[in-house]
């Protein structure tokens, strides 16, 4: 539990344990790197969170990684295909992944970084590493809506699975995939269900096969839907909403505020990384390596992207740790350990 020694040095630490960091992990093995993993939840903790029936929009070759074929009956995969596929790829390549570990500060520099971690249970880790990917995602921090009542236990930033809603009043907020899928699935198990979006309609980003469900079930009365409006308030059992008709209050048992999610912007900001307030937020990087400003830490998958969560994905940001392995091999041939 105590302070690594210098046997201990990986070359190359990856902070997020999704498939681009398993990616990133992946390629620096393969190019004759150390490589270790923490997370600050299990394997793909994101895609763990997702809703238990969710379907992937895409095929599962574009969610390969290391070269490992996604045999799939389906042509678009399900949450519990993926997490199996990457389970089954973590052990193929033997890969060192710390679960559970949250990373609390890095020190050092270029060549000799130390990452502070905490166990589960409180307990303090350190691990020494020659260089270091962000590759955090950004599914863990919802963006939240700032009105009264939002704190109150019945809102949820989630959605899992319908069966504790049936037969209840059901609030959801949002007008893109997660919103829709949410309110289908709500519906289709018997719940009550209204839905909220301050646009004018759904989102022309919903899945194709997933919009005009949505619009029919509205259009049927069977999914109550509010557009060009907002929540102005949440109470224990109801909800307020501005609407162009005037204020409406609803009885509600459950809010789901899927109103997106947003990467951690401070973490990598107390590391250095400057962030373009120019550009949606997106951290300076180098284009070619996906180096930062910071040298010796590299940036992989949406962070990429800062605000514009909706450009990167697993399809393109797997990608990313081959960019950042090529580059491992001129840096850290020309580097002595510890430096």
């Amino acid at each position: 539990m105590g302070e690594p020694t210098a046997s201990d040095v990986v070359d190359l630490l990856v902070i997020g344990a999704g498939p681009t960091g398993l990616a990133c992990a992946i390629e620096a093995q393969r190019a004759g790197f150390t490589a270790l993993l923490v997370d600050k939840g299990c394997l793909c903790n994101s895609l763990f969170h997702y809703p238990a029936n969710m379907t992937f929009f895409t095929t599962p070759e574009l969610l390969e990684i290391g070269d490992m074929p996604f045999s799939s009956p389906n042509q678009k995969p399900n949450r519990n295909e993926a997490l199996e596929y990457y389970r089954k790829v973590a052990e193929h390549y033997n890969l060192n992944i710390h679960q559970y570990e949250n990373v609390e500060r890095v020190e050092g520099s270029d060549g000799n970084f130390t990452v502070h971690t905490l166990d589960r249970f409180g307990r303090p880790l350190a691990h020494r590493a020659r260089k270091l990917v962000i590759a955090t995602g950004y599914y863990d921090l919802p963006n939240y809506l700032g009105i009264r009542g939002e704190d109150l236990s019945k809102v949820k930033h989630y959605y899992h699975e319908p069966h504790p809603f049936y037969g209840l009043d059901v609030l959801v907020i949002g007008g893109k995939n997660s919103a829709a899928i949410a309110a289908l699935d709500l519906w289709r198990h018997g719940a009550k269900v209204t839905l909220v979006h301050r646009g004018a309609e759904m989102h022309r980003h919903v899945k194709y096969w997933i919009l005009p469900d949505i619009n029919n079930r509205i259009k049927n009365g069977e999914i109550k839907a509010h557009f060009n409006s907002n929540v102005t308030g949440i109470a224990e059992d109801n909800v307020t909403l501005a609407t162009p008709e005037g204020e409406l209050t609803l009885p509600n048992h459950f809010v789901f505020a899927l109103t997106g999610y947003h990467p951690d912007f401070s973490f990598i900001e107390g590391l250095g990384v400057t962030l373009d307030e120019s550009n949606d937020r997106c951290p300076i990087c180098d284009p070619a390596t996906l180096e930062s400003n910071v040298p010796g830490i590299y940036l992989a998958g949406v962070i990429v992207a800062g605000e514009r969560t909706n450009e990167i994905f697993i399809e393109n940001g797997r990608f990313h740790g081959q960019l950042i392995a090529q580059h491992l091999r001129t840096a850290l041939t020309a580097q002595p350990v510890g430096r």
